[in-house]
C-alpha cells in the first residue's frame, strides 16, 4: 500500500476540495458529445457477453470503435412493457436524468440513452473488476489502509453528488465496483434523488444501512449518505455490519439505539470517525456540520492522504484486478447471451418515453 504525501497550506486544501466537488470528468463529457453526434441503435454496437440480468431486461458488454479506438461499454437494455407494467417510468427517467447530469471519476458514468419500439437503452462505463462485496467476502475483512482508500473515494463522490443536491441512498458493498486500475466506482443510481427542498420521505435502501431518520419517516436528506458511509467503513474493517439481525424490525431497533460494539483490532482513528458518522442526531453527524465533507476529509484517519492526488487517481489503489484483455468478463457470472424478447407498447404508451 502506498500513499502520496504532500504538505499544503489549508487555503490550498479548501480551494482544491471545492474545485473537486464541482469538477466533472472531461473524458465522460467528450464521449457524451461523441455519441450525441451519432444516430444510435443497438446495431451501432457489437454485442458481446451478458454481464447481468434483472426484472427489466439485461446488461450486455458491447464494443464500439470511437474515432478508430476500440472501446468496451456496458449496455443496459430495459423492456418498455415491463417498465410500464411495474409503474417505473418516472423512476427510470429520474435515474437517467441524474446520471446524465453528473460525471465523476468514482461513479459508473452514463454516456447516452436511446430507444426503439421495444427497449430503452443506457450506454454506461464497463467496470471490469467485479464487486467490492465479492472481494470483501473473499478477504473476510479489509486492512485499515484498504478500507481508508475505498472510503476516501466514496467521500469524494458523495461530496460531488451533494454539491449537486443529489442523494445516493443505496451505499453497500454490492453497489461498489472495481475498475481495471483498482479504483472504486459507485453503481446503481435507482434510489438516487435530486433534492428540491432539502429532504424526501421515501423509505428505501438496504435495512442494515438505513439511517435513523429514514426509519422514523420524518423526512431525510444528505445526512443519510454519511451515516451509510459509517456503516460501510465498519463493515469493511470488521467483515460484518454493526447492526445485524435475521429480523428486519430488530435491525431497525438496533439502529435507533445507535450502540456500536467495535472489535478490538479497529484502528482508534477509524473508530472515532465511525462514531462521528453514526451519530443518531443528524444535526451533529459528521458531514452535516458547517464544514460539510471537509470535516470528514480533515479527520485524523485520513491525515496523510493527499485528496487532490486521489481525485486524479494518482494514489495507488489497494487491489488491481487481474485481467487478460480489454473487455475481460472473468469477474462476472456467466449468463445466456440471447436477446431479451419483448412486445411493443401501444402508441399512447410510447409517449411515456418521449423524453428518454
Amino acid at each position: 500500500m502506498s500513499f502520496i504525501f504532500r504538505k499544503k497550506e489549508k487555503s490550498d486544501d479548501k480551494k482544491n476540495s471545492s474545485a473537486a466537488a464541482n469538477q466533472q470528468d472531461p473524458e465522460v463529457l467528450q464521449l457524451r458529445e461523441y455519441f450525441k453526434s451519432l444516430r444510435l441503435s443497438h446495431n451501432t454496437f457489437n454485442l458481446l457477453d451478458t454481464l447481468g440480468t434483472g426484472t427489466f431486461g439485461r446488461v450486455r458488454l458491447v464494443q464500439h470503435s470511437v474515432n478508430g479506438d476500440i472501446r468496451h461499454f456496458a449496455l443496459k437494455i430495459l423492456r418498455k412493457t415491463t417498465v410500464i407494467r411495474l409503474k417505473q417510468v418516472e423512476h427510470i427517467q429520474s435515474e437517467k436524468n441524474i446520471l446524465m447530469s453528473i460525471a465523476h471519476p468514482f461513479i459508473v458514468n452514463l454516456y447516452c440513452t436511446f430507444q426503439d419500439k421495444y427497449f430503452l437503452y443506457m450506454l454506461m462505463e464497463f467496470v471490469c473488476g467485479g464487486e467490492v462485496f465479492t472481494k470483501l467476502r473473499t478477504s473476510r475483512r479489509f486492512s485499515n489502509d484498504t478500507a481508508k482508500i475505498y472510503a476516501a473515494e466514496i467521500v469524494l463522490a458523495f461530496a460531488y453528488l451533494h454539491h449537486n443536491d443529489i442523494i445516493y441512498r443505496d451505499l453497500k458493498p454490492e453497489n461498489l465496483l472495481i475498475d481495471k486500475s483498482g479504483h472504486l466506482k459507485i453503481a446503481d443510481f435507482g434510489f438516487a434523488k435530486k433534492l428540491t427542498d432539502g429532504r424526501t420521505f421515501t423509505l428505501c435502501g438496504t435495512p442494515e444501512y438505513l439511517a435513523p431518520e429514514i426509519i422514523h419517516s420524518k423526512g431525510h436528506g444528505k445526512p443519510v449518505d454519511w451515516w451509510a458511509l459509517g456503516i460501510l467503513i465498519f463493515e469493511m474493517l470488521a467483515g460484518y455490519a454493526p447492526f445485524s439481525h435475521d429480523n428486519t424490525f430488530e435491525i431497525y431497533q438496533l439502529i435507533l439505539r445507535g450502540r456500536v460494539d467495535f472489535p478490538e483490532h479497529f484502528d482508534p482513528y477509524a473508530r472515532d470517525l465511525i462514531k462521528k458518522l453514526l451519530n443518531v442526531d443528524r444535526s451533529e453527524r459528521f458531514g452535516c456540520l458547517k464544514g460539510g465533507a471537509e470535516d470528514i476529509k480533515a479527520h485524523r484517519w485520513f491525515k496523510q492522504l493527499n485528496w487532490d492526488a486521489l481525485f486524479h487517481r494518482k494514489v495507488t489503489p489497494p487491489f488491481v484486478p487481474l485481467l487478460t484483455q480489454e473487455g475481460d468478463t472473468s469477474h462476472f457470472s456467466r449468463y445466456s447471451d440471447s436477446l431479451t424478447q419483448a412486445t411493443e407498447p401501444s402508441p399512447m404508451e410510447q409517449q411515456l418515453f418521449a423524453d428518454f
